[in-house]
């Protein structure tokens, strides 16, 4: 596409931007990368599963294509997921990729962590903004039983070559399961303000592959607040700074005048206090569907049009068709309530 073709279409959208009809204004795109990973974590995927054909994925260019049609409608982050990202080969040549499309302001990478050590330098010369790590556990048998598989000690190396590359502010995500996490909620805060990294724990959301969710599992961040009050110390609320972030930050009153990432934790509470009437979010799946929801039931074929020959102006026209059709909330709880037929792996986290 020139730069005469894209500046048209830039302006063609300029009155459309990706506005749904509750009037929220999306300006992230979570793009997965790939289904397959090296873990198994329970909350996730199952123990045994079947991976897309290599070929069913979005190839890197096809990815840069569809961000730079979202980027003319206003999309200016990029998250990549998975899956685990970091499995999918020359990973840094997609994030290099998608830094230098005008409008993206930033690209930010979710990962477990077990191959990290040997990608984050790589991934700092590419460009690549910001890190979240998933870790739920530091006791390598809780560990194991959450994920399936070892290696707790290769995630933490990995976040501190992280650290060594030059990544700031990375951000760890906890998921809290009643009956499973309760153990480890003081061991990560107080190891997070040890290193500086910015914890957030996020609630057992209904995505799991094998279908063990209930509500009862659900550890909320208000339970999970009073431990942190009580073990570790009082939590001052922090205003919100961007209005589509799903986490709400809270920082340590004994941290003073501190404002390092390891002086705050944050709680994304998707099950009981839902964020959905400021979410700025839309997806793109590792085979090319286009999502409005995590627990959205219907989905948009993005690959069929990129491989058949579709245009730039078409990718722009299907992703607004997909938020015209985006629901004022997620409906967990709610009646009628239907879960997808999709895993978090499958749709990208």
């Amino acid at each position: 596409m020139s730069d005469d073709s894209r500046r048209r279409l830039q302006r063609r959208h300029a009155d459309r931007r990706l506005i749904d009809s509750f009037g929220r204004r999306h300006t992230d795109l979570r793009v997965s990368v790939t289904d397959r990973c090296n873990i198994r974590c329970s909350y996730c995927m199952p123990a045994e599963t079947l991976f897309l054909p290599r070929e069913d994925l979005l190839s890197y260019e096809e990815i840069v294509r569809v961000v730079r049609a979202a980027a003319s409608l206003g999309i200016r982050t990029v998250r990549l997921t998975g899956g685990e990202p970091l499995v999918r080969r020359d990973l840094p040549a997609l994030v290099s990729g998608l830094v230098a499309i005008e409008g993206i302001d930033e690209v930010a990478l979710t990962t477990n962590g077990i191959l990290l050590e040997e990608h984050a330098a790589a991934l700092a010369r590419a460009g690549l903004n910001r890190l979240n790590v998933s870790l739920d556990a530091l006791r390598e048998d809780l560990f194991e039983a959450i994920t399936r598989r070892p290696g707790l000690d290769r995630v933490l190396s990995g976040i501190a070559a992280a650290k060594r590359a030059g990544f700031e502010n990375i951000r760890v995500n906890a998921v809290s399961i009643r009956g499973l996490t309760e153990s480890q909620i003081v061991p990560l805060a107080r190891f997070a303000r040890r290193e500086g990294l910015h914890l957030r724990f996020i609630e057992f959301m209904p995505l799991d592959a094998e279908q063990g969710w209930s509500a009862g599992q659900v550890l909320s961040g208000a339970e999970v607040r009073e431990i942190l009050k009580r073990e570790v110390g009082p939590l001052l609320p922090l205003e919100r700074t961007d209005p589509g972030q799903p986490a709400v930050d809270y920082r340590y009153v004994d941290a003073g005048d501190e404002q390092g990432p390891g002086s705050l934790v944050g709680f994304i509470d998707p099950v009981s206090q839902a964020f959905c009437d400021r979410c700025d979010r839309l997806r793109l799946t590792a085979e090319g569907m286009f999502r409005n929801c995590l627990f959205s039931t219907e989905e948009w074929d993005v690959r069929e049009l990129l491989r058949g020959g579709g245009g730039d102006e078409q990718i722009a026209l299907m992703l607004c068709r997909c938020l015209s059709a985006k629901r004022a909330s997620h409906g967990i709880g709610e009646p009628g309530f239907v879960r997808p037929e999709r895993a978090m792996y499958q749709i990208g986290g």
